[in-house]
């Protein structure tokens, strides 16, 4: 499992090349001779064969050349005949160099290599380089310099522009791959190695489109959680369906659910590929903001007051230092130096009083970065400023961004701070937007953190209730509910609705008005009207029977006027909503492809599309996702103390996204919604008015499949006996669990230890730690034991600690049939029947997503386990590849 299956692609220690006759290399085309001269330019010390499609001989005669890759670097009519022999040579990966592909050939291509096992790296790519291995397997220009970060590009041409820019400002790379549109071997695939490379630091992406957003977001996420990711796309313009049902769909661009996707995912979005680097030199420092604060530290007024512009204009707050640390730092200014707003030395500033400032906004718990601007003067010391910031950055626990105006007086500053790896910009801007993005990533990395199951903490729905609804509207052939169905749906899952019912005359309405009680509202009710204000369908604060009969009967007319082919069921009636000092609000549901449901929150009313407030969120959500999605609305402002009114019941806003939340999870029917306007005060919330539209789930809804992001599989928790009485849990494992899996991994003996990693460490790395416990549930599985220790404290009281006490775990084979287990108990609770228990409960779950075998390493000096196999009905077999393991292997 610590062996990722991409390895013989990106780390081959044997490589073949098909690139025409051996002996008549100089007549090859010109895209083949150029990837040759860089791979023997490039110094690979791996062995280097060359073949020819054309060479006689049978494949027994050319065993001797099997190697881990093949490239192949031929003309389009000689690929798939390269691609079949090195196929059954058993090459474990290939990559096809080519341009111009057509798509039933690249398909043709991809068949060849499933056949054989074989993971293909194109066609149509300009192929990869790994500076580190001195191998340059590509057509992108000269080999990069070695360094920590990783590149993945589906775009050829901007590829090469990277290169060639990363060459000119000292940036290098451990991994450079150029995808094309064409790859069997696609971005999650090699976001998932990268994830997985000790020399890999941080991640950067150029990407252009997905096809697949679950095993997208699955990757992005698992790669997020071990290290800094910077994703720049392409095509940002919104994209908004002009077929929209519902105000809420109407509203949200493609971009916008992008934008919500990486923000989820836990990354950090940028706009050029020089933001790409900045934000990926930021995020490799040692500390990461933990907040918005930027205090400003400058020699110049003007470039100060263009940074705190920029500061505001992108959603940071310029931090101002508390009223001690601004008392302590005076004596040490200039009289002239201010420190209200940003801290601004005056033109005369010394390294001395650079180095004060500097160190006071250390020590300020407001501050969460310190950005220091420097403008070069007459008689200034611009290699003395860096070299107090060079000096001082150990003193700083907080990201510290540096801005030398100017060029050839400061150009000698500019390599010293680039030297002690300090980011440093030519523009106050600029600098700005670096710390913005990785402010940003402290933020999203809270986001990729909560792991929500489907169904909230809050009283459970009538989920078949609401299905028999929706399959009845289905059987209609109508894909669009009434407001009637709407609010019933919206009551299944316990959203306060105002009482509505539906009258067909004017008699009935008079009569259901009476009931209700004054004053009321009316509104049309049609399954062809979206938006019911735009045909003088809705009238509000009705207040007599004589009022309900003509307006009944005028809105009749005027609908009809203006669309005689709508079908009209007749008018709705229902009280107006008592709550004077209420907001509007709006919560919606729009789907996108290809990221599927999207929750929106912002402000309510007819102008909705008017005010375009929008924040959004994929599903599944919890509380802290349902605030934090409040807190991104303009409208989040309104919501407390308001020109009078109280602060409203944010409580009730957040249970009712979370209910919208249990819907999209439990009904993957449902298409767009808009709950439209929610009216809420400090008292609670009530919808008013609601239209759902729905659709056929079709075959990829089970399981949550019509979900980017996978619930917590919560019903996967179950509770069992120890010999003696007492009871553990088993439960799939929570990113939170990290502690908890150190502390299992430290305690377990040496010999255990060994057993389950085949070394000696003694805890897990910081990387395997995150890649063991965020993981994505639709792919791989790990199950925790947890026993609850119950131990009388000093006051009296018992206190409960949880802790692992055995872990299970899998991960689906690139086949997607089979899958790799693996197993630990704790040496202390051994002999409890822990490990049979574990074992045929992650059977279960691989059971249940279809896979067909499961399979797994042990050591053959490791009796107890081997016995353990052999004892759940698996089959111990030889394994070739190192006879210090036994393959165990059984059929699910």
């Amino acid at each position: 499992m610590d062996h990722h299956f991409l390895t013989p692609l990106f780390a081959p220690k044997s490589i073949v090349v098909f690139a025409g006759h051996p002996d008549h290399l100089e007549e090859a085309p010109a895209l083949t001779r150029t990837m040759l001269a860089e791979l023997r330019a490039g110094g690979f010390s791996g062995s280097l064969n060359f073949l020819d499609i054309e060479m006689t001989g049978t494949l027994s005669d050319l065993a001797h050349s099997r190697a881990d890759l093949a490239i192949i670097a031929l003309p389009h009519e000689r690929i798939a005949a390269a691609v079949e022999i090195a196929g059954r040579i058993r090459c474990r990966a290939a990559l096809v160099l080519s341009t111009g592909l057509p798509a039933p050939l690249c398909g043709e291509l991809h068949d060849i290599a499933r056949r054989h096992g074989m993971h293909l790296l194109g066609p149509n790519s300009l192929g990869f380089q790994r500076p580190l291995l001195k191998l340059n397997a590509s057509v992108a220009g000269r080999l990069a310099a070695p360094g920590p970060l990783g590149l993945v590009c589906q775009s050829g041409a901007l590829t090469a522009s990277i290169l060639d820019w990363a060459a000119r400002n000292a940036v290098g790379f451990s991994t450079v791959v150029s995808l094309g549109a064409n790859t069997a071997v696609d971005l999650p695939q090699v976001l998932d190695f990268l994830a997985n490379d000790a020399a890999t630091q941080s991640i950067l992406v150029y990407m252009e489109g997905i096809h697949d957003a679950r095993r997208f977001m699955s990757a992005l996420r698992a790669a997020a959680f071990a290290k800094p990711v910077v994703v720049m796309k392409a095509g940002r313009q919104p994209a908004g369906s002009t077929a929209a049902l519902t105000h809420s769909a109407a509203i949200v661009g493609s971009d916008d659910v992008f934008e919500a996707a990486l923000r989820r995912a836990g990354v950090v979005r940028v706009r050029s590929f020089t933001q790409l680097f900045s934000a990926a030199k930021c995020l490799a420092s040692r500390y990461k903001p933990v907040g918005k604060g930027l205090a400003i530290i400058t020699n110049g007024g003007g470039p100060a007051v263009l940074a705190a512009d920029r500061a505001n204009e992108v959603g940071l707050d310029v931090a101002h230092l508390v009223d001690t640390g601004r008392t302590e730092l005076a004596p040490a200014l200039a009289p002239h130096a201010t420190l209200e707003s940003v801290i601004d030395l005056g033109e005369e500033a010394t390294p001395a009083q650079f180095k004060a400032a500097l160190l006071a906004c250390a020590k300020d718990r407001a501050v969460h970065g310190v950005l220091v601007i420097y403008s070069p003067k007459l008689d200034s010391d611009p290699d003395g400023v860096a070299q107090v910031v060079c000096d001082h950055i150990h003193h700083m626990a907080k990201p510290v961004l540096t801005c030398w105006m100017g060029d050839e007086r400061v150009r000698d500053a500019r390599v010293k701070l680039n030297a002690t790896m300090i980011p440093t910009f030519r523009t106050p801007e600029a600098a700005v937007d670096a710390f913005a993005n990785v402010a940003n990533f402290y933020q999203n990395q809270q986001l990729l953190q909560q792991t929500p199951p489907p169904l909230s903490q809050l009283a459970n729905p009538d989920t078949e209730g609401a299905r028999l609804l929706i399959e009845s509207v289905l059987a209609e052939r109508r894909k669009v509910l009434t407001e009637m169905e709407s609010k019933a749906l919206l009551a299944a899952y316990h959203i306060p609705v105002t009482r509505t019912m539906l009258a067909r005359t004017a008699g009935e309405a008079m009569l259901i008005a009476s009931q209700l009680g004054y004053p009321v509202a009316l509104k049309i009710d049609s399954p062809d009207i979206s938006h019911k204000s735009d045909v003088q369908g809705v009238a509000l604060n009705i207040s007599t029977a004589a009022q309900v009969r003509d307006v009944f009967n005028d809105m009749l007319a005027a609908v009809r006027r203006v669309q005689p082919k709508a079908r009209i069921n007749g008018v709705t009636i229902q009280p107006m909503a008592a709550k004077r000092r209420g907001r509007e609000i709006f919560i919606g549901l729009t789907t996108d492809d290809p990221f599927g449901p999207v929750i929106t929150f912002g402000a309510g009313g007819t102008m909705i599309e008017l005010i375009a407030d929008r924040a959004m969120e994929l599903p599944p959500l919890n509380q802290f996702l349902a605030h934090r999605l409040i807190e991104r609305a303009r409208i989040a402002t309104m919501l407390g103390e308001w020109r009078g009114a109280p602060a409203v019941d944010l409580e009730a806003v957040e249970q009712i996204l979370l209910r919208v939340s249990e819907m999209v999870c439990e009904l993957p029917q449902l298409r767009e919604m808009d709950i439209n306007p929610i009216i809420v005060d400090e008292s609670g919330a009530v919808a008013v008015d609601a239209r759902i539209v729905i659709d056929h789930a079709g075959p990829t809804a089970r399981d949550y499949q019509h979900l980017a992001i996978l619930p917590y599989p919560s019903r996967y928790e179950r509770e069992w006996p120890m010999k003696g009485g007492d009871l553990y849990t088993i439960r799939p494992i929570r990113p939170d669990d990290a502690d908890m899996l150190q502390a299992f991994t430290r305690g377990l003996s040496e010999e255990s230890r060994y057993f389950r990693f085949a070394s000696a460490m003694h805890e897990l790395p910081a990387r395997m730690l995150a890649r063991y416990t965020l993981i994505d549930y639709d792919r791989e599985m790990a199950l925790v034991a947890v026993h609850t220790d119950r131990v009388l404290g000093e006051d009296g009281e018992f206190v409960e600690t949880e802790k692992i006490i055995g872990v299970s775990r899998y991960i689906t084979n690139p086949d997607q049939t089979t899958c790799e287990f693996s197993l630990v108990v704790s040496d202390n609770y051994k002999g409890q029947g822990l490990g049979s228990r574990l074992m045929l409960s992650i059977e279960d779950f691989a059971r249940d997503k279809g896979l067909a075998h499961i399979e797994g390493l042990v050591l053959a000096n490791n009796p107890n386990m081997l016995r353990l196999m052999r004892g759940l009905g698996y089959e111990v077999r030889p394994f070739p590849e190192d006879p210090d393991f036994k393959l165990v292997v059984r059929a699910l």
